[in-house]
């Protein structure tokens, strides 16, 4: 694991930029093409536009990188909640996206369809082979979840990758999400957190004692590849030890 700590939002936005696009580079060096799930939210949105901007725009061959979601809210794709509507006008749009490249979620299913669908199609993309992305970029919850891996939930008894149907019974809603195992599998995870409310979770995921039931975050530890956190100082205060 690796801790990036910087002053300011606009400092940790540019330098996660910065990273997805060595590994982009870097991914399609070695075999040819770049997939990359991304994560919602108000914060990966800024990374996004910057990545579609004019400085950034040119460094990433986006014909050969590929686009996929660790998680989803369970409304239309045109629903203004939507994870993949906030990335294709962040985006998807102003890159001139090609749709073979866009792995949405089928939304239009129920979500155990949804989430068994999305499955067989990462399954597909990946040759039935290891399921093995080369970015996974994750935010994180005041309460310490990551993805739609919320405290309390079904899918963090997973063990297995794959994507998950996860019920949370406080709001009557489902997500549906990449499970840790699967996440855990990728060649690269980038977790985007930063503001002074965001202190304490980042304390519980990475330094408070092992509860992945009230800490979600924790179940994240990859397999074969590197784990990164992109944070401000403010984000960072609580931590404790040094890295």
């Amino acid at each position: 694991m690796k801790l990036n700590i910087f002053q300011t939002p606009d400092e940790v936005v540019y330098a996660l930029a910065e990273h997805f696009v060595q590994v982009a580079n870097e991914s399609i060096a070695a075999g040819g093409r770049f997939s990359v799930a991304l994560s919602g939210g108000s914060s990966p949105k800024k990374v996004y536009e910057l990545l579609a901007s004019t400085s950034f725009a040119d460094r990433v061959d986006w014909t050969k990188t590929y686009f996929f979601f660790g998680d989803e809210r369970n409304v239309p794709q045109d629903d203004a909640d939507s994870n993949y509507l906030m990335a294709k006008k962040a985006l998807f749009a102003p890159l001139m996206i090609e749709g073979d490249n866009i792995f949405a979620v089928d939304t239009s299913l129920t979500p155990n369809e949804a989430a068994q669908k999305y499955a067989e199609q990462i399954a597909e993309f990946f040759n039935d082979e290891e399921m093995s992305f080369d970015l996974v970029l994750l935010g994180l919850g005041d309460d310490t979840h990551t993805a739609s891996l919320f405290p309390h939930t079904e899918a963090l008894n997973d063990v297995t990758p794959s994507v998950k149907a996860n019920y949370l019974p406080e709001k009557d809603i489902y997500r549906i999400t990449f499970n840790a195992p699967l996440i855990n599998e990728a060649k690269n995870i980038a977790f985007l957190v930063y503001g002074e409310s965001k202190a304490p979770a980042v304390y519980n995921a990475l330094e408070a004692d092992e509860d992945i039931e009230t800490y979600p975050a924790q179940l994240i530890d990859a397999i074969i590849g590197e784990v990164q956190w992109f944070l401000d100082e403010a984000a960072a205060a609580d931590l404790k030890e040094e890295y």
